[in-house]
């Protein structure tokens, strides 16, 4: 009888269970559940028999077969050949070679001094009277042997400093070019010199330029009018007048001392911005008003008014005599003292200046003037 198949519910046809066997109800639930393996069991000796093969396989030839045997590496090994064919393949230009400079001649030694040529002969007396037969000026012959500037041969030929055969020379005077000309020692060292002077200006003229038909106080420095007490020693120039410039301001109603400078530094420290030098006058004045001025009026001739709308600075203010205001600033604004004075009340009949810094008038006549000596100084 042929054989049927076994009937699943068939307990005889069951497998034997063991007794520690669970069904999936009666498992533990702390228990992970076990995933079922999805590529079939091999044991150790199949697996170390899989690997021998594998390192025993040839490598592969192709770029196809190299990736799908690993393709990382194929496509490494890939990019690292096509490299190398590239550096292979390169071909390095040589660099073009530079024209060649052209040699330039060398530069021909300096002749020594023995093979340049001799500087022409300077004209001797015949030929330099041939080009010049009416002679030259003596200032120019001066300029041109560089003794002085032309400007100074002229000072030196006034004070008579120039002489042409023991002959005291002229201004404008022509001599032969090649004439000896005896100059005085006294020449260079006294025009090195900037002189200041020291006036006792008279009324009736102006500290600087003329003006409506006054003369500036600059005329009366001369020899006729120097004071015969100057103890300095210097003797006169006509090169002392030149730039000299009024150093502060002395209107022309008013005597005094004047200071008359070629240095500019006396100029700066006496009228600069920042001097501090004060200046003294006498001022004889007449009360407009009844009986004597005022005390309030003279505090406010010592501070308290204002010019120009510049508030002036203190003023020591005294009185000399019945008649005469002794006035000390340390500033000079054009009329200043006239104008104060006008202000409390006060006409001024006679204005002198007696002192500037450190330097007095003294008894220098009026209209006369002496030089600033060695010694003196403003401050």
């Amino acid at each position: 009888m042929a054989d049927e198949p076994n009937d699943p519910s068939d307990p005889s046809d069951a497998k034997p269970t063991l007794g520690l066997k669970k069904t999936a109800s009666a498992r533990d639930p702390r228990r992970k559940p076990v995933r079922a393996m999805t590529a079939p069991f091999r044991s150790e000796k199949e697996l170390m028999h899989d690997k021998q093969a594998a390192w025993q396989a040839p490598a592969p030839t192709t770029a196809n077969e190299a990736q799908r045997a690993n393709p990382a590496k194929a496509s490494s090994r890939e990019r690292h050949a096509q490299r190398g064919i590239e550096r292979a393949a390169r071909v390095i230009e040589p660099r073009p070679t530079p024209a060649p400079t052209p040699l330039t001649p060398p530069t021909p030694p300096l002749p020594r001094s023995s093979d340049r040529p001799a500087p022409p002969p300077p004209l001797r007396a015949p030929a330099a009277r041939a080009l010049h037969p009416e002679g030259v000026r003596i200032s120019k012959l001066i300029t041109e042997r560089g003794l002085a500037s032309r400007r100074e041969a002229d000072d030196w030929i006034a004070a008579g400093w120039v002489r042409v055969n023991g002959t005291m020379a002229v201004l404008g005077q022509r001599v032969p070019i090649d004439q000896h000309l005896d100059i005085d020692t006294r020449a260079k060292t006294e025009q090195a010199r900037q002189m200041t002077v020291l006036l006792n200006k008279p009324v009736g003229y102006v500290s600087g330029q003329a003006e409506d038909g006054y003369e500036p106080a600059i005329v009366l420095v001369k020899p006729a009018n120097r004071w015969a007490g100057d103890m300095t020693g210097v003797e006169f120039h006509p090169g002392h007048l030149r730039s000299l410039v009024a150093a502060g301001r002395l209107d022309i109603d008013s005597t005094g001392l004047l200071v008359l400078t070629q240095d500019g530094r006396v100029a700066k420290t006496l009228i600069g911005d920042e001097s501090r030098v004060e200046k003294e006058y006498l001022v004889r004045v007449a009360y407009k008003g009844d009986g004597g001025l005022p005390e309030e009026m003279m505090e406010r001739l010592r501070f308290g008014i204002t010019l120009d709308n510049v508030e002036l600075k203190p003023a020591r203010v005294s009185w000399q005599n019945e008649e005469q205001l002794r006035i000390v600033l340390r500033e000079g604004r054009k009329r200043q003292i006239r104008r104060m004075c006008e202000l409390v009340g006060l006409q001024v009949l006679g204005l002198k200046r007696v002192r500037i810094g450190s330097v007095s008038l003294g008894p220098l006549p009026v209209g006369q003037w002496r030089y600033l000596g060695e010694a003196e100084r403003f401050i």
